[in-house]
C-alpha cells in the first residue's frame, strides 16, 4: 500500500521552488510542514545546479519577469536531464497577454509534467474560451473534466483543475478531489501551497497522477481538520500548518474523498 506521507518524511526530498513573492513563504512552510525541504533559488546562474541537486521542481508564474523566465526555463531543462518531476503552476493565466506567452513559452521550451491551475486558467491554456479577474477563477465554457483529460491527452502529462472540487486527469484516469473546506478559500496562496505539495508527493511518487491526487486529498484534509477549530483566516492558517504536521498517512486515508470517473 503506497504511504506517501511515512515515505516523504523518512526521505526528506528537496523541492526547488521557483515560485511568486506574494506567497513564497507560505509555500515554503507548507513543504517543510508535510516534511520535506524546500528551497527557493531564482538566480538564473544558479538554476540548474540547484534544481541538479533536487527531486522535483515547482514553478510559479504569480509574479513573472522575464528574467524569471529564462532561470525557469534553465532549471525546467535541468530537470528533464535528471528526469525530476516538473510541476507548472499557471497562475493568472487568462489576464494578461504576457502572462499567456509566457505560460506558453515553458511548455513549448521543456517537458511539463503536472500543468496546475484553477478552472479558467487550465481551460485558457487549453484553448477553451475562459475568463479570468487577476489570478481568480471565473467562468469556463466547457465541462472541466473533459478539458482536463483531453488538454492532458494533447499535452502527455497530468492536468490538476482546482476549485471547490479538484480535478487530476493524465488523459487515461480523471480523478474528482472532494476534500477541503470553504475556508481554504480565505486566505491569499492557498493555491501557490497545493502546487508545492503535488511536487512533495511527485518527488516521491513517479505516478504523478496518483501523486497529485494523494496531493490534494491530504491537503484537502488538513483544511477539513483546521476549519474544525478556526474562528477565521488567522486562525485557519495557523491550525492549517498544524493540522498538516500532526497528519498520518492512516488519519489521511480514513478521510480521503475521491471519484474516479
Amino acid at each position: 500500500m503506497n504511504l506517501p506521507l511515512g515515505t516523504i518524511r523518512e526521505t526528506k526530498p528537496l523541492v526547488h521552488h521557483m515560485t511568486n513573492w506574494v506567497t513564497i513563504y507560505d509555500c515554503a512552510n507548507m513543504t517543510r510542514a508535510f516534511g520535506a525541504l524546500p528551497v527557493m533559488a531564482h538566480a538564473p546562474q544558479e538554476a540548474a545546479d540547484m534544481t541538479g541537486i533536487a527531486s522535483a521542481l515547482v514553478l510559479n508564474i504569480g509574479t513573472l519577469t522575464e528574467e524569471l523566465i529564462d532561470a525557469m526555463l534553465i532549471s525546467a531543462k535541468a530537470a528533464n536531464e535528471k528526469n525530476i518531476p516538473v510541476v507548472l503552476d499557471a497562475v493568472g493565466v487568462g489576464a494578461t497577454k504576457f502572462r499567456d506567452e509566457m505560460a506558453a513559452k515553458i511548455l513549448d521550451s521543456a517537458r511539463i509534467d503536472v500543468i496546475k491551475g484553477n478552472y479558467s486558467e487550465i481551460a485558457k491554456l487549453a484553448g477553451e474560451n475562459a475568463q479570468t479577474r487577476g489570478v481568480e477563477a471565473t467562468s469556463i465554457d466547457a465541462d472541466p473534466k473533459q478539458v482536463a483529460k483531453d488538454f492532458a491527452g494533447s499535452r502527455s502529462c497530468v492536468v490538476v483543475m482546482t476549485g471547490a472540487e479538484d480535478i487530476i486527469s493524465d488523459g487515461k484516469r480523471t480523478y474528482v478531489v472532494k476534500n477541503g473546506h470553504e475556508s481554504m478559500g480565505l486566505i491569499v496562496g492557498t493555491g501557490c501551497m497545493a502546487a508545492s505539495v503535488i511536487g512533495t508527493f511527485a518527488a516521491v511518487d513517479t505516478d504523478y497522477c496518483n501523486a497529485a491526487k494523494d496531493a490534494l486529498c491530504y491537503f484537502g484534509i488538513a483544511g477539513e481538520l483546521a476549519a474544525e477549530k478556526s474562528e477565521g483566516p488567522g486562525t485557519f492558517k495557523m491550525y492549517f500548518y498544524d493540522e498538516v504536521f500532526n497528519l498520518s498517512d492512516e488519519k489521511a486515508r480514513s478521510m480521503i474523498n475521491v471519484e474516479e470517473c
